[in-house]
Parts: C-alpha cells; structure tokens; sequence
C-alpha cells in the first residue's frame, strides 16, 4: 500500500475544483464497481453510471460539467475537464510511489544516476559488457558479450540478452524476456515477462523434394524510444536489413511482428495482432485485437483497424478505418452487415416474389 495523499493535493496535481472534504486520504485507484474506503475511483463512461451511487471510495474524479441525479457516498469529489487524462496523471503519481518504496526497500538504490551498478551473484555478465552507473541486473539474468546497458536500465531475474545488444538509459526488461543478438533497444522502453525480441524471422525455401530449408535471418531489431512491448509478445529479427518499431509504440500481449515490418511512430497494437513480413504500418494508428496483416502492404498513417479484421491490401489514405475480413472501409462494412444479417429473410421474401411472379394467387410474404 502506497503512502496516503490528500484530496486536496490530488486536486492540486490534477488541477482540478474540489468538492467536499480536502482533508480525505486515500492509499489507491479503484475502479467504481469495486470501490473502498480509502480509495480514489473514476467516472467517464455513462454506462458505468449505475455504479456511481453505491460507489464507497473515498474520494471521486468526475466530469467538470456532470450532474449526479443521485447523492454520492464519498467525502470528496474532484472534478476535471478530461476525466481520462488526469487519470493518468492519477496512476502515474501512485506508480511513483510504489518504485520508490521497492527501491527504498533495497540495499541498492535503483534509479540513481550517481549509484554504482548493482549486479546479483547469481547473475552472469561477460566481461565485456559495458553496464552503466544505475543499472541493477537481478539474479540468473544472463548479459552477454559486448552488450551495453545504459544508465538506470533495470534487468530482472531470468531475463537473457545476447551478444551485440544496446538498451537505452532507463529502460526496463521483465523476467523472462529474451533479446537476441545485435538488438537495439531504445531509451524508456518497458518490455513484460517472456517478451522476445530478435528471434529468426518465419523464412524457409520450399525444396524440389517437398522440404523446406532454413533461409538464414542476418538483420537485427531497432526498436525506438518510449516503446512499451506486452508479455510474450514476439518481434522477429529482419532477413537482412532491420524490423523497426518506431518511438511511442505501444504493443499488447501475445502480437506477432514478423521479419522486415515497420512500425511508426506512436501507434497502438492490442492483444494477438499478427503482422506478416515486409508490412509496413505508418505513424499514430491504432489497431484492434486479433487483428491480422498479410505481408509487402502498406498501412497509411492514422488508421484504424477494428478488431478480428484481416487487411489484405494496402491502404494508402491516411486516418482512414476499416472492419472485417477482408476489411472494408468501416461505414461500408456496417451497411453490409446489416443486409447480411437479413439474408435468410431476404432470402425467403426473393423466393416468395418468384413464386407469386409464377402463380399470383401465391400469397407474398411481408
């Protein structure tokens, strides 16, 4: 549990108008339908509403402009013009608060620029790795030859990197992840338990005998700043050349990135995403789960694909949105939607229509 904050200083740091008791504490975030004492909760989504007038947190941020139409339990309430925006600012604040407690609680302090690095014995690091003032590498991490750590890099148990790897100042590696060889991390990226990065791209040579042989993967991975990789998500290193993940993506859980794909900066990818190799995919689009790209096709900046869709040709328009698969431009798929639904009583009002045509003394089916 985090230290207790005030809601006027919540209100302060949100620069928001305070309603009620200023004086109130609270130790976390909870979401609405499951609110406590001494917890802050949100409301921005209208059907969530209903679970507003039971909510028991301590303390609520709402709209600026909202009316309730029922009393609130909680003794303070703060109001904001973006409800979501400063809820990140919210988590940020007690995010802090926890790193400082878990750094507080070790012998060694992470973080500190000026603090020697710290390196579990049961750790392995070659001698030839360059580990940077800050860094911390827990233990049976494994740091190969000449990789470098920048300053502040935090490596937790069991992660491995492999030779030739360069990770930026800041950045965090979860148990479990795997970087392959000559891979180039940004800096203030985080990357989740058993993500991969630079495993061989999906190539193989179909043979005269009806095998496959191994065509070998010679490039690397470039991954950008302020990228943030979900857990086992799995990037693959280029056939020559490198698969690019530009500053400010943000990749869910389980998404396959193949061999040769760019990525621009700032776009989202939610869970089990897969994009097949040589696609490149502009700056600040968004991508739903589950979500699948052939290969050699271009994505134009801004768009947006709805989630289960499968794109099988570029799209050139920017800030276009499309739905389905195949997927279609999104209003169209809708309008198509509609009338697919209806096609078994289309169906039977077309045979009703044939029928009467025949024989008018067929009665037509409304």
């Amino acid at each position: 549990m985090t230290k207790a904050v005030r809601a006027k200083d919540i209100c302060a740091l949100l620069q928001g108008e305070l309603e009620g008791d200023g004086e109130a504490q609270v130790y976390k975030p909870a979401k609405i339908e499951e609110g406590e004492q001494g917890a802050i909760s949100f409301f921005a989504n209208p059907k969530y509403e209903r679970f507003l007038y039971t909510c028991a947190s301590t303390v609520l941020l709402l709209p600026m402009n909202f009316a309730p139409k029922e009393p609130l339990k909680a003794l303070a309430v703060i109001r904001v013009p973006d409800v979501y925006a400063s809820l990140s600012r919210l988590m940020e604040h007690f995010d802090k608060q926890l790193k400082e407690r878990t750094a507080a609680s070790s012998s060694d302090k992470v973080g500190d620029t000026d603090a020697a690095a710290y390196i579990s014995p049961q750790a392995f690091v070659d001698a030839s790795a360059t580990i940077e003032a800050g860094c911390r590498v827990e233990a049976f991490a494994f740091v190969g030859a000449n990789v470098h750590l920048q300053a502040n890099v935090h490596v937790h148990a069991q992660a491995w990197i492999e030779c030739d790897v360069e990770i930026g100042e800041n950045t965090l590696l979860y148990s479990g992840v795997k970087i392959y060889k000559g891979t180039h991390i940004g800096k203030n990226c985080v990357l989740h338990a058993n993500a991969v990065v630079g495993k061989d791209g999906f190539g193989f040579a179909p043979q005269g005998d009806g095998t496959y042989k191994k065509i070998p993967q010679l490039g690397t991975v470039d991954i950008g700043d302020d990228v943030e990789i979900g857990a086992n998500t799995v990037i693959d290193r280029a056939v020559m050349g490198r698969t690019q993940i530009g500053n400010g993506v943000k990749i869910d859980n389980l998404v396959q990135i193949a061999h040769n794909v760019s990525i621009g900066e700032n776009t989202v990818i939610a869970a089990q995403a897969g994009i097949a190799g040589s696609t490149k995919i502009g700056k600040n689009c968004m991508i739903g789960g589950q979500a699948g790209f052939v290969g050699h096709i271009e994505i134009a900046d801004g768009t947006k694909i709805q989630a289960q869709s499968g794109v099988d040709k570029s799209i050139k328009q920017p800030n276009t949105a499309v739905y389905g698969s195949p997927a279609l431009p999104y209003a169209d798929y809708l309008r198509s939607y509609v009338v697919f639904k209806n096609l078994p009583a289309l169906q039977k009002r077309l045979q009703s229509i044939e029928q009467h045509i025949h024989n008018p003394d067929i009665t037509l089916i409304d």
